[in-house]
């Protein structure tokens, strides 16, 4: 987690650093074979070198980006979870429950999806 410490320390409210910094610690845990990085000024997890999801913090939501493709296979479970998304990102409005359970299956796509990948992003 210390990868992430300065990004962290920059967001001033302290409901969505810590919102933030929990969801960052829980996929650290839970998915230890990730590398955590900074890149484009955004926490990523990435494997073998191939990007597999990220985040960025709004005024108004936590959004998490796991590509095109897995907004696409997870669209109507995003929504039915109370989230809005775009092509490119999930928004998590800051007074919205995490759903770790999806969370958890947006990354498991990822990593499986993209386990032949040899680009950091899908072609």
């Amino acid at each position: 987690m210390e990868v992430f410490a300065e990004y962290l320390a920059h967001i001033d409210n302290p409901q969505h650093r810590d919102r933030t910094e929990e969801v960052l610690a829980w996929i650290t845990r839970k998915f230890t074979n990730l590398k955590p990085k900074i890149a484009w000024n955004q926490p990523m997890f990435t494997d073998h070198d191939t990007y597999i999801i990220g985040f960025s913090v709004a005024k108004h939501h936590l959004a998490v980006a796991p590509e095109i493709a897995g907004i696409n296979h997870f669209s109507e479970e995003i929504v039915q979870a109370g989230y809005d998304h775009t092509k490119q990102l999930v928004r998590i409005q800051w007074d919205s429950p995490v759903d770790f359970s999806l969370l958890e299956k947006m990354i498991k796509f990822n990593i499986l999806d993209k386990a032949d990948c040899s680009t950091f992003w899908r072609k």
